[in-house]
């Protein structure tokens, strides 16, 4: 504060990519809360398999396994897609229902997949796990939210299981952030 605004030389305060979930209002309908599900847990199996790579103990299979279960996450989307609307995904799914900005990849909790990488670069595990837990808490937070929101018994169990899911995610992840 000394010198006030003539001695601010630009410096700005740094942390991990903030959650940006406001992205999302536009999905209402179920197809697009599911296309728009699908999109997030592409863009956190990509985060994970990036992380998979750190060189710390642990690491490398703990987000390998995340990254398979989001992946288990993006079946469960399909098959509930195709259960209930009777069909499969056109071939622009999920693009093609929710248009969020062209070439920006989103994980789990909203944030830019590709600033969520550049943040992670040349952090320690312990860093990593604390943003990944933020991450896996606005991920249920969000399936709880899309489960209210969704019409049908079908797509509220998805939306339900995917929160349960992510819950998991949550105590994994817990348990190893308590262990670094």
């Amino acid at each position: 504060m000394e010198g006030g605004i003539q001695a601010w030389k630009g410096l700005r305060a740094a942390g991990a990519p903030e959650a940006g979930m406001a992205y999302f209002d536009p999905a209402k309908r179920p197809e697009e809360l599911i296309a728009l599900a699908w999109m997030l847990e592409e863009g956190s199996i990509a985060f994970y398999q990036e992380m998979s790579k750190m060189k710390a103990p642990g690491a490398m299979s703990l987000f390998r396994e995340l990254s398979a279960d989001e992946e288990k996450h993006k079946s469960s989307l399909s098959k509930a897609y195709e259960k209930i609307f009777a069909n499969k995904p056109d071939p622009g799914f999920p693009r093609s229902l929710v248009s969020l900005e062209p070439g920006v990849d989103y994980l789990e909790g909203g944030v830019v997949l590709r600033k969520a990488l550049e943040w992670a670069q040349g952090k320690d595990l312990k860093e990593v796990l604390e943003f990944s837990i933020s991450l896996e808490v606005n991920a249920v937070d969000l399936y709880i939210k899309m489960e209210r929101r969704v019409e049908g018994k079908e797509a509220k169990e998805v939306f339900r299981v995917l929160s349960n899911q992510e819950r998991n995610h949550l105590q994994r992840l817990t348990a190893a952030r308590e262990k670094s």
